[in-house]
């Protein structure tokens, strides 16, 4: 775990934030992603490192106030929906500033993973908030999600790909409401609205998805699913989606892919892991922490994922969103 937090600790810049992966790389991942940034975190809250969460947190918020006038934007006037016109994704670690490409920027579970981690360290006693104005663009981002009906709104999801309603992304923004809601005005119907959705697509990710590795952060750290929607998530994905060196995010995924064969995401493992610790699972447990460990480059590290059917994997390593998850599971033990 100490090797964890030490490659997680390199991959911080001086405000905060994370890199999603090793500053040296070449792929774009030396920048900062906002959901990135909030998985990051949750790695050093784990390890009681919550001065540190703390300064993340404001950085985020600092991002979210520079484009407030985007938001205003949008919730003055939904439409039309462009994909430029919603809150950005990815910021240069420097300025702030969005770096803009014709890439899946409609990621609506950012928003509720803010949200929901604000929300959750507050009612833990935690100060992130430092004054009105962070209290205000809390509010800001709750209008904006009743702007874009976040409910049925087709998003580009957690893996910035095709737009479609994901469950991923609704239930992220109704577990980031009901986490907000004491300390800002949510409408209930606003929280009702994604609960119907849920109700409609669990345990699928989406009309044209089945089972997808997001899937668990409904489960974790969302906790937004009845016990028989975490039981048939984690059957579907055990069933479907695992593989000898991680877990792929969904069947016939062609990111990375050889031939037909799907790349495997190391974060999966200490993901399964935590979620089985939570249940009081102990030998998933052991079994997924044994896995996360074998999947460690030689270094320590894990990378973001391995080429199918093979020993290499690929440049974003370690991964910050794949180290952090290790150190919660490192930390939750049965």
């Amino acid at each position: 775990m100490e090797t964890s937090l030490r490659l997680l600790e390199n991959l911080r810049y001086p405000s905060g934030l994370f890199a999603a992966a090793a500053k040296t790389t070449a792929t774009g991942y030396s920048r900062v992603w906002l959901r990135d940034n909030v998985y990051a975190a949750l790695g050093f809250e784990a390890a009681g490192r919550i001065a540190d969460v703390v300064k993340t947190y404001r950085a985020l918020l600092d991002i979210l106030k520079k484009h407030q006038d985007k938001i205003d934007w949008m919730i003055r006037e939904p439409l039309p929906k462009a994909a430029y016109r919603y809150i950005h994704a990815r910021y240069d670690p420097a300025t702030g500033n969005e770096i803009w490409e014709n890439w899946g920027n409609k990621q609506n579970d950012a928003i509720g993973a803010i949200l929901f981690k604000i929300g959750e360290l507050e009612r833990k006693g935690i100060d992130v908030l430092r004054d009105a104005t962070d209290i205000a663009i809390l509010q800001k981002l709750v209008r904006y999600l009743n702007a874009i009906e976040y409910w049925h709104d087709a998003d580009n999801g957690m893996w910035e790909e095709n737009e479609e309603v994901h469950a991923s992304s609704v239930g992220a923004c109704v577990a980031g409401l009901k986490a907000i809601a004491p300390l800002v005005d949510v409408p209930q119907a606003l929280i009702d609205n994604g609960m119907r959705t849920l109700s409609v697509l669990l345990p699928h990710e989406s009309t044209t998805k089945e089972t997808d590795l997001a899937l668990l952060s409904l489960i974790y750290p969302y906790d937004i699913v009845t016990p028989q929607q975490r039981d048939a998530i984690l059957k579907n994905v055990e069933t479907h989606l695992l593989r000898q060196r991680g877990v792929i995010r969904y069947e016939g995924d062609r990111y990375y892919a050889v031939d037909d064969d799907e790349a495997v995401w190391t974060m999966g493992f200490p993901w399964l892991a935590i979620i089985y610790g939570k249940i009081n699972a102990p030998h998933k447990y052991a079994i997924y922490m044994r896995k996360t460990v074998e999947a460690m480059n030689e270094k320590g590290e894990l990378p973001e994922l391995y080429y199918a059917n093979g020993n290499s994997h690929n440049e974003n390593s370690p991964l910050a969103w794949a180290q952090s998850l290790f150190v919660v599971a490192s930390n939750n033990p049965v």
